[in-house]
């Protein structure tokens, strides 16, 4: 095929010189990289300008140095343990070399090489070589230089790409290298040229030349080049996003009223009045089901603010009207907490049923009878919702609770379970209204700030060497007043082995220290009823002190708990601390949480820890979370379903950008022009935007 013919969108294996494609053509095919365009994806791990040959004395530490070199030395010893290809001797050697521009030495080492450097050496007096200066103990060398690099005249720039599902950084570079010169000066485009234009932004073939080297190569033109292709990586996001809320409502779904009467009744059930967010937040979810398209709305608040007691009003009116209610959590632990609330509520004015993966078979398979004959009306679970063998009659209302824990095709798979099911998902870790714009554009967003007055709040304080002490004595204080005590240790590794370690560890040196308390560990090696055994020894107050790592971030309610003890807390993220705080000081009593190291925090660590000691309020540490975490996955980012990862873009590191692209979406919206809508139709049509909430 020509050069002439290719485009964008033509495959990479177009770019073979040859009629059979090599093996690494093959593997960077199977990598995801199928199209021309996907190559300027790989973007350089390095780009340096090649310097000209000069001596010693022009060396600098973490620059790219070209010399010229008499050898005076050169050592070489086995390199102990390292093999390469065949079990070949790899080799360390260090070569001392005299600037053949002036009278200055430096020394050239490397490290696990094959025995052909050696034979190289000893056959040539002088050479070149090429490499980046390091300082090592006061002295300058260089590490693994090239040797006589073939350099080509017009040569300006050394680009070195990364390795990709096993083909070396080289052949990449060989490969990108064939991508004919006027199709770099064709326009790449995501989206019509008339966006474009409306955005006054330039095609993004310009900024990969650059990011590639291919053009005069600059900090300056490499942070310009980025933030262009930033704005387009967010442009896409945010249009997908419109899409499919533009979508949603146009989809229809039951038509559910509720009347003043029920509403008075249901809220009789609960012993305290509703706060007037939880009023408000229940308004905004029945006008959603009145209004004849799928609820598509986010509950979120505080830990303790009340989310479940509007959850469970919502389910009762769908249920009256003649619906079933799915409510779908991450943990069996949060299930059974669910569970027991809402039965202690409704009692036997709803028909419930309770499907865990630890259901019996039998259980289970009465379960799947009921709910297809419409016989159960209300149930609770984990994932076990969403198998295939779960059906119901009529599905009207899907909840799910900590929504961020599942993946976007596990909530997708469960409301389609209904015709036009209703949505309302809640949360606990209050979100930064950026991410609300930038990863659920598509739903509506409800939000409790106050707490139940009945609450007496929680205490913050840092524990360190100094005041452990004190912290002890104030534990076995808490205790004798007949309170219990959490103590959180962090997960060390992806070995639940290592994990239970660690809470073994301390499971005994609390014991040493408080030998006629009643101590017990939870974690993840324990069996679901042995989990849930221990959970219900410490709601009934049989466990003064309960261990155990993060699994206890949801789902437990205890308010005679009022201490937490958070150990390692630098290795949590703002919004886990804040979530496990919120553990305690669930009942009348004050709520005491503790964060304990034994080793001294970095300025930053410190800083972080003060937010969570100083404030209460989740979404000022959301906030702080969303500006000092880079880039932790605040709220499972990456189950957004928005569509490809990001390459560049990123809501923490460009912030300006992505406010100033949502400033342009949302004035292409209200301008409704046919670009636009025709835009969005487009995205409508890809089942991947429009199929996830």
């Amino acid at each position: 095929m020509s050069t002439n013919s290719l485009t964008w969108e033509s495959s990479i294996l177009q770019l073979s010189r040859t009629k059979k494609p090599s093996q690494s053509l093959l593997k960077l095919f199977d990598s995801g990289i199928h199209q021309i365009k996907d190559l300027l994806w790989v973007l350089p791990l390095r780009i340096q300008r090649m310097p000209k040959i000069e001596s010693f004395s022009h060396i600098q530490p973490g620059n790219l140095f070209f010399g010229h070199g008499k050898i005076i030395n050169a050592k070489f010893t086995p390199a102990f343990g390292r093999r390469g290809k065949g079990k070949v001797q790899l080799f360390n050697a260090t070569v001392v070399v005299k600037d053949m521009l002036s009278e200055q030495y430096l020394n050239l080492k490397w490290f696990n090489t094959y025995p052909g450097l050696k034979k190289q050496l000893n056959e040539v007096q002088d050479f070149t070589f090429l490499g980046e200066a390091q300082d090592f103990r006061g002295t300058l060398q260089i590490v693994n230089p090239k040797l006589n690099p073939k350099i080509n005249s017009s040569q300006k720039n050394i680009i070195e790409y990364p390795t990709i599902n096993g083909v070396a950084g080289k052949y990449t570079h060989s490969i990108i290298e064939k991508i004919p010169q006027q199709l770099w000066e064709t326009p790449l485009q995501y989206y019509p040229k008339e966006i474009e234009d409306l955005l006054k932004i330039n095609p993004l073939n310009g900024s990969f030349k650059i990011l590639h080297g291919l053009t005069d190569y600059t900090l300056e033109k490499k942070i310009e080049a980025e933030n262009r292709i930033i704005y387009d990586e967010f442009l896409l996001d945010q249009l997908k996003v419109k899409a499919r809320k533009y979508k949603n409502k146009k989809l229809t779904a039951p038509i559910i009223e509720s009347n003043e009467s029920d509403l008075k009744e249901l809220k009789s059930l609960f012993p305290y009045e509703l706060t007037s967010d939880q009023d408000k937040s229940l308004q905004d979810i029945l006008a959603d089901l009145s209004s004849g398209h799928p609820m598509m709305r986010m509950l979120q608040g505080d830990v303790g603010c009340g989310k479940t007691t509007v959850a469970i009003i919502a389910s009762s009116i769908v249920i009256k009207s003649g619906g079933q209610v799915a409510f779908m959590c991450p943990t069996e632990a949060l299930a059974l907490q669910h569970a027991q609330t809402i039965q202690e509520i409704l009692k036997d004015t709803v028909s419930f049923a309770l499907l865990l993966g630890s259901t019996k078979p039998k259980d289970k398979k009465d379960i799947y009878h009921k709910l297809k004959n419409d016989e159960i009306k209300f149930i609770i679970g984990t994932h076990s919702l969403f198998q295939d063998a779960v059906e119901f009659s009529n599905l009207q209302l899907a909840i799910i609770d900590e929504q961020h824990k599942f993946g976007v095709e596990q909530r997708q798979k469960l409301v389609s379970k209904g015709d036009g099911a209703h949505s309302l998902i809640m949360t606990a870790t209050p979100i930064p209204r950026t991410l609300q714009l930038a990863q659920f554009g598509d739903l509506d967003i409800s939000t409790i700030r106050t707490i139940p007055s009945n609450r007496k709040g929680i205490q913050t304080r840092i524990i360190t060497k100094d005041n452990y002490d004190k912290y002890l004595s104030f534990i076995k204080t808490r205790v004798e007043l007949k309170e219990q005590v959490y103590i959180v240790v962090p997960a060390i590794s992806e070995s639940e082995t290592m994990d239970l370690k660690n809470v073994d560890t301390h499971l005994v040196t609390y014991k040493k220290f408080f030998p006629d308390l009643k101590i017990m560990a939870l974690h993840g090696q324990l069996k679901p009823e042995e989990k849930q055994e221990t959970l219900e020894l410490f709601n009934e107050g049989k466990i003064d002190i309960l261990i155990s790592t993060s699994v206890i971030e949801v789902g437990i309610n205890v308010p005679n708990a009022t201490v937490m003890a958070i150990y390692g807390p630098d290795r949590f993220g703002l919004s886990s601390l804040h979530q496990l705080r919120g553990r305690v000081g669930r009942g009348t009593k004050p709520g005491f949480c503790f964060l304990v190291t034994d080793k001294s925090f970095s300025n930053e660590s410190m800083t972080r820890l003060k937010v969570i000691e100083k404030n209460t309020d989740g979404f000022i540490i959301a906030d702080a979370d969303l500006k000092n975490r880079g880039e932790g996955d605040l709220f499972g980012v990456s189950q957004s379903g928005i569509g490809p990862n990001k390459r560049l873009a990123s809501i923490f590191k460009h912030l300006e950008i992505f406010e100033d692209v949502s400033r342009s979406v949302e004035q292409l919206s209200k301008e409704k022009s046919k670009i636009f809508n025709s835009l969005i139709d487009y995205f409508i049509q890809d089942t991947k935007v429009s199929s996830t909430i």
